[in-house]
């Protein structure tokens, strides 16, 4: 298959296209970026804003992986979000339509939701979140991702482009210092956990309180666009601040402990062209368990006790945010559950 990947230099990019040269796949890739060299693959430099330049790429392609976005609502202005993220991806289903293309598999994200990012918070319905669950998005970049799954219905609709939009949630690369990185933030939220259970209850409603609101008051920041370096400077300092570690640790309450290999994310993006489904499908995207290892229903009664509904009683340290849909649909199953990496880093 001839696949065009656009935004191929990022963590899942990267991994996407060896994923697929791998499986046989001739890809050719399209960034912004100049004297880039991609091992197994063409590529080009093209911006996913100019429309011919694009139409010129997409020709002679079978199907498209559409990863290019600004990632992140602090990593370019609103306005700029709005247009990389929204006209961008209006443009490869538009170059698709004219191409005759009609598989496309994109990257959404879990803030498709609206719940990490956004600059208001609000309460989640039920537990696990599955694609049924409203949005209400806040922030430039979770917005974006409402609108680009608008955009992949539309073409359905007007085109019959089959799509699916992954709702992908933090991304790992399985290297060695990013494990053990990963494995000392979720030990001390373990740690914190447990000493948060030894508190009599008022106590640990109170200590969970404090720590949410902490963190709601900083939601609006989280739009403000700052340079990369200051974000991770940011990043680094929340480690030693027990309320962010509460919240943030195992890849965080507000992502709901979901996290995916990028691998895993690779294999998706695959079966998004070759499943034999027809539509336009949100899917969301994950580990079949969630990052911190505790018990889902654990963590869900002391970071969520608003939210008393669940689809199905949870089990063990199953994930919050159900893949049951990308099972189904495209018969996707993490392949590098997360618990048997951070085994591995521990046993070494």
């Amino acid at each position: 298959m001839k696949i065009l990947l656009t935004g191929g230099t990022g963590n899942v990019g990267r991994t996407a296209v060896t994923h697929l040269v791998d499986n046989g796949h001739t890809v050719r890739v399209i960034g912004r970026r100049s004297g880039v060299t991609i091992d197994g693959a063409e590529y080009v430099v093209c911006d996913t804003t100019d429309y011919p330049s694009l139409r010129e790429q997409v020709r002679g392609m079978d199907g498209i992986v559409h990863l290019a976005a600004i990632p992140w609502p602090g990593g370019a202005p609103a306005q700029e979000i709005f247009d990389i993220n929204c006209r961008g991806t209006y443009n490869v289903y538009q170059a698709a339509a004219e191409e005759g293309i009609t598989k496309i598999s994109c990257a959404s994200s879990i803030n498709a939701l609206g719940f990490n990012f956004g600059t208001v918070p609000f309460e989640i319905r039920y537990f696990p979140i599955d694609e049924e669950h409203p949005t209400c998005s806040t922030d430039p970049y979770s917005f974006s991702k409402n609108v680009t799954e608008e955009i992949a219905a539309y073409f359905w609709r007007r085109e019959g482009i089959s799509s699916v939009n992954l709702r992908l949630p933090g991304v790992y690369e399985a290297h060695a210092e990013r494990l053990e990185r990963m494995l000392g933030f979720t030990l001390g939220f373990r740690q914190a956990i447990e000493e948060l259970l030894a508190q009599p209850e008022t106590q640990r409603r109170e200590r969970v309180r404090h720590a949410i609101a902490k963190y709601d008051a900083i939601r609006p920041r989280f739009s403000q666009p700052v340079p990369r370096e200051e974000a991770r400077a940011r990043w680094r300092a929340s480690r030693s601040d027990p309320d962010m570690v509460l919240l943030r640790g195992g890849f965080g309450r507000s992502n709901f402990w979901a996290s995916i290999d990028a691998r895993d994310a690779a294999q998706a993006l695959e079966k998004g062209l070759l499943a034999d489904y027809e539509g336009s499908h949100p899917l969301f995207v994950n580990d079949s368990e969630n990052a911190a290892g505790i018990e889902s229903e654990t963590l869900a009664q002391l970071f969520f006790p608003e939210t008393t509904a669940r689809t199905h009683p949870l089990q063990g340290t199953e994930t919050l945010v159900s893949i049951d849909k990308a099972r189904a649909l495209i018969g996707y199953e993490p392949e590098y559950p997360i618990r048997q990496l951070v085994n591995s880093i521990q046993d070494s």
